[in-house]
């Protein structure tokens, strides 16, 4: 009986290390910065851009930048930022990247800063899994992947002005 109730301590002291050093599926985590629910939307046939969004989140003592990324699935990946200038709203490149001050979080999601995708090399399917590699500055570079989700969380018709946008990098 002793030797029972050892095993089940044993056994479920295991299992608590293990959860609370692991990441779930839809976190990546390298040194202290974590990232958390990289995911996408399809796109129809013959769009030459896509969209990525996902959840920075800087454990470190230090500010990090990410300063790029990239992926297989596309010519090139920018970052962008979602503004409203005079009633329009734009996308505008930050070609100095992403700030992530130690201790905080920034959330890439619509209508703020995402990830453009650009010149697609094949529409992106509901389901499949992009593969994402993330550059920093302050910080080591960590590969994620974006999960294509439904069109359910679309923007619904609000209009977006992609003139300073250019697919020329």
């Amino acid at each position: 009986m002793k030797n029972l109730i050892t095993l089940l301590f044993a056994s479920s002291a295991l299992v608590t290390s293990f959860l609370a050093t692991s990441v779930t599926a839809n976190e990546h985590a390298h040194g202290g910065v974590v990232i958390e629910h990289p995911w996408s939307r399809p796109t129809p046939p013959g769009t030459p851009m896509g969209v990525g969004y996902l959840v920075i989140r800087n454990h470190s003592d230090r500010d990090i930048t990410l300063i790029s990324a990239s992926t297989p699935r596309a010519d090139h990946v920018s970052i962008h930022e979602t503004l409203m200038k005079d009633g329009v709203m734009r996308m505008e490149p930050l070609d100095d990247g992403l700030a992530i001050s130690a201790g905080e979080a920034v959330e890439l999601k619509p209508l703020s800063y995402h990830f453009m995708l650009e010149k697609l090399t094949a529409p992106l399917k509901e389901g499949e899994d992009i593969p994402l590699i993330l550059e920093f500055e302050g910080a080591e570079a960590i590969e994620v992947e974006l999960r294509v989700q439904s069109l359910d969380a679309d923007m619904k018709g609000q209009g977006m002005d992609h003139s300073g946008h250019t697919m020329d990098h």
